[in-house]
């Protein structure tokens, strides 16, 4: 028996050393396409509670916590078989940590043994593996603290939580890369977290100082990992994008951080756009997907993530997915919408890890549920054979650019029955909406979207032609459930009112929910996100200051707010229809 162990263990010995030779001398460019094709095991090492922090000494009650099954070597195997070269795995590490307040962020032995085990398992499997911190319970909204000393408990325990990752696996080759973080830096800098904030408050920050402290989470991310030793000194490091959103990432303000070894980095960011398909609690409540306009609009949007290859950093989509719905049913035009995605990452040399909690491959099954979604993975697996590497990444580029404009030419210009009655007008008004469950939507964001709808929700749009009187509406009657559970997000768009009508407002004349009227809770304001749509906010609760450009059309901003709606009114329990008759016209 202790010959055989030390066959087992030389032979894995061999295989790591193979493993760091193999990714010697490769560029973050280069690594991003070998990580290839990716899955997450979602929902299940970052489940917790953090509401009670740690209940129990057993990390599998933990894995189990959020509806997954106990994760096995053999269904780590199976992923591998059914296409997958990277295995993403979210870890939510300060379960156990309740003294964090205090300084306290000891991750318990127990939990850092089932994870190793996991990464292991991974490994053995040969599959990439990529671990990061996910969420965690939310102590990220200690940063945000209007405490001094509780913001820097908050980089101290950063660093303590990283020093331990990468002390345990600084063992592990090049093939394990570490990731700072899932979508907090900047977005979530101030979440109120009941467990980890008991002591202060949050207070809102500013853009620019949210991009400075990511920056700066950043850096230190690096520097923690790099001084742990082993092949921590030369492994690739994954840094979270600006709450991983592309466009909050692109912008000048996000510097990725400095390194002590060149061309190691790679960058992460999240693409479920738009989050009425992919999002959409049901099959049946989703928003249509699949016109020539959608494809473009993916396509556009990915390609922005060059200005990070371009730089010689690799890039990983960490999350995408059209999500199926909660009864399990794949959207319609899923494979469509998971193929092109896919055909992006091979022209870009991009590595996407498909956001999965069994819904895609059934963990107890170990298989795919859906033989479309399973043949197109199948089909879309890293495979370079003897193919030299850089010969291999310029045939699959051209290959993709190809089969993109192939589905661009086969997609329909528009779901429309009856185009001319919805023709799309320079200037148009909308009402955004989003019910509660992300059940319903309609054209939600500054580009007005008419195909962008929940099937049954029967639209009245206003083409604006000047200043005046206008009445936009929605009926719910025609969905599934004949009604809108209140509203997650809602807003009164004007497409492209800031270039044609620069400085006009809006006042709100009517609101009538099932026909009947409304009395707001606060005044709404005008303003715009990208300075081109005009945008009045019924119900958004993300805005935590009010914008430079809010303006009214009659008087002084008195009483204004973003959230002009008490959702929690019986009425909005059940929105059949809602009608809104506003006044258009320059500011008096």
């Amino acid at each position: 028996m202790k010959k055989m162990a030390l066959v087992l263990a030389l032979a894995m010995l061999l295989a790591d050393l193979a493993g760091a030779a193999a990714e010697e001398g490769c560029s973050a460019v280069e690594f991003a396409r070998k990580l290839g094709n990716g899955t997450n095991l979602g929902n299940t090492l970052e489940a917790c509670d953090a509401s009670r922090g740690m209940f129990s000494d057993d990390p599998l009650d933990y894995e189990r916590l959020w509806g997954q099954p106990e994760t096995t070597r053999e269904m780590l195997f199976a992923l591998k078989a059914a296409g997958f070269d990277t295995l993403r795995i979210p870890v939510a590490w300060m379960t156990n940590a309740t003294r964090l307040p205090e300084g306290d962020c000891t991750i318990a032995p127990a939990y850092l043994d089932r994870v190793e085990q996991v990464v292991a398992w991974a490994l053995d499997a040969g599959l990439y593996v990529i671990l990061n911190d996910h969420w965690d319970g939310g102590w990220w909204g200690m940063f945000g603290s209007d405490t001094a000393a509780v913001r820097e408990r908050a980089m101290e325990a950063y660093v303590r939580l990283w020093s331990q990752i990468a002390g345990r696996f600084a063992g592990y080759d090049e093939r394990l890369v570490l990731e700072g973080a899932n979508e907090e830096l900047g977005a979530r800098f101030d979440e109120d977290s009941a467990l980890y904030c008991r002591d202060s408050a949050a207070h809102p920050l500013s853009d620019g100082e949210r991009y400075t402290l990511t920056n700066r989470v950043n850096q230190a991310f690096v520097d923690t990992v790099r001084f742990a030793g082993g092949f921590n000194a030369t492994r690739f490091l994954l840094i979270p994008g600006y709450g991983t959103n592309i466009d909050k990432t692109c912008d000048d303000r996000f510097v990725m951080p400095r390194d002590t070894v060149p061309d190691r980095l790679l960058v992460s960011v999240h693409y479920y756009d738009p989050w009425s398909y992919c999002g959409a609690s049901s099959a049946a409540g989703a928003t249509r997907w699949g016109t020539k306009k959608d494809l473009r609009d993916m396509n556009a949007q990915l390609a922005k993530m060059q200005k990070f290859t371009s730089a010689g950093y690799g890039v990983v989509i960490g999350e995408y997915g059209a999500l199926p719905g909660s009864d399990g049913q794949m959207k319609d035009n899923a494979v469509l919408y998971h193929r092109n995605f896919l055909l992006n990452c091979d022209l870009y040399g991009y590595c996407g890890c498909l956001w999965d909690t069994s819904g895609f491959f059934a963990r107890e099954k170990l298989a795919f549920s859906d033989e479309a979604v399973a043949a197109l993975y199948d089909g879309m697996r890293y495979a370079p054979g003897d193919t030299p590497p850089d010969e291999y990444a310029a045939r699959v580029s051209r290959d993709a650019g190809e089969k993109l404009q192939s589905l661009i030419g086969e997609a329909p210009e528009t779901f429309r029955e009856n185009p001319a009655e919805r023709a799309e007008h320079a200037c148009v008004a909308w009402i955004m909406w989003s019910s509660s469950d992300w059940a319903l939507s309609y054209s939600v964001g500054d580009t007005y979207s008419p195909d962008t709808v929940s099937p049954g929700i029967r639209t009245t749009d206003a083409v604006i032609d000047g200043p005046g009187t206008y009445t936009v509406a929605l009926d719910f009657t025609g969905t599934e459930k004949g009604y809108s559970a209140s509203t997650a997000f809602s807003a009164l768009g004007i497409a492209e009112g800031e270039r044609l009508h620069p400085g006009w407002a809006v006042h709100i004349q009517e609101m009538k929910i099932n026909g009947r009227p409304y009395r707001m809770t606060a005044r709404p304001y005008t303003t715009s996100d990208d300075g081109r749509c005009t945008r009045v906010n019924l119900f958004n609760e993300w805005v935590t200051a009010l914008p430079a450009d809010a303006r009214v059309l009659y008087g002084p901003n008195i009483s204004i707010a973003p959230v002009v709606i008490d959702r929690g009114d019986p009425v909005f329990s059940r929105v059949e229809t809602i009608e809104i008759t506003f006044v258009y016209g320059e500011k008096r």
